[in-house]
């Protein structure tokens, strides 16, 4: 394969997958490249459209479980300070789909302002927040866009602004997008009471949910009006096991890797969990994890 001048000695073959998700699942990625810039970035989408390759789109890999037998494709990492930046204006903030949640909370909350605090202690990105509409304790970070600026598979830059923006649960029109930066309109606040709130929803988070072990947040979506690890919980279905993979004692709706887990250990929690949850509650859960197979 001849990739374009651009991207020489930039494609990686046959990259571990299981190396880039927080589930530390996954087999080899047939071509893996960590965009430097944006040119790269349009030059990669352009010629893999080209040549009919599949591409997948990875931040942090914290909602990704990845097929053991890997990905026939080209899988594209933003992790570079080109997709990092921020600029503050008054309550605006713009900000890289490839910072981390934790640190744009801390970057607001240095410059007194005060909306994201409810996301604290969310694995991932900025970008993959957006794209899946990420949220907690009752509220979600599409409530905060004003604007994203976004890449095309064609390698076309788009800005939609916030009337062309669709949020709902745990999704968003900018899943056809590759979310290059997002402007989020903020309110002023005390530093103190926002630090205040962080800690406050941190130590819920550290209640509630288990990170002791890898793995990628809550699996499936919660049903209206249900909570998906309560119901897994009335099934009795805490601590059972798949081969290296277990359902969290502490949150229900979390799968951890005990060690060297297969997705296909997972895939067999999710299928029991399911059919457990349909059976008892008539309920059909929908996963909120991404399958890359």
């Amino acid at each position: 394969m001849h990739w374009p001048k651009s991207l020489n000695n930039k494609i990686n073959r046959f990259e571990k997958l299981r190396d880039h998700t927080t589930f530390k699942i996954g087999g080899l990625a047939r071509y893996f490249l960590e965009a430097s810039n944006l040119r790269q970035l349009q030059d990669a989408l352009i010629f893999a459209r080209k040549k009919r390759i599949r591409v997948f789109i990875l931040g942090s890999g914290s909602n990704i479980l990845a097929s053991d037998s890997g990905v026939n494709g080209l899988v594209i990492k933003l992790n570079s300070p080109s997709f990092k930046g921020l600029r503050i204006k008054g309550r605006f903030i713009n900000a890289g789909s490839a910072m981390k949640l934790n640190q744009l909370i801390l970057r607001a909350k240095d410059q007194g302002l005060a909306g994201l605090e409810f996301l604290s202690g969310i694995p991932g990105t900025l970008g993959g927040a957006l794209m899946g509409n990420a949220g907690a304790w009752g509220r979600e970070i599409g409530e905060l866009v004003e604007e994203a600026r976004v890449l095309d598979y064609n390698g076309k830059i788009e800005l939609l602004k916030k009337q062309q923006l669709k949020f709902s649960y745990r999704k968003s029109n900018l899943s056809k997008y590759i979310i290059l930066s997002a402007r989020l309109k903020l309110r002023l606040a005390k530093k103190e009471m926002i630090m205040l709130k962080i800690k406050k929803y941190l130590k819920q988070r550290s209640k509630t949910q288990e990170n002791s072990l890898p793995n990628a947040g809550c699996i499936f979506k919660n049903p209206k009006n249900l909570a998906a690890g309560k119901l897994i919980e009335e099934c009795g279905l805490k601590l059972r096991r798949a081969g290296q993979a277990i359902i969290s004692g502490v949150h229900a709706n979390f799968i951890l890797n005990m060690a060297k887990a297969k997705s296909k250990d997972v895939l067999s929690l999710m299928k029991l969990t399911r059919k457990e949850v349909k059976r008892r509650f008539k309920v059909e859960l929908k996963p909120e994890i991404n399958l890359w197979k």
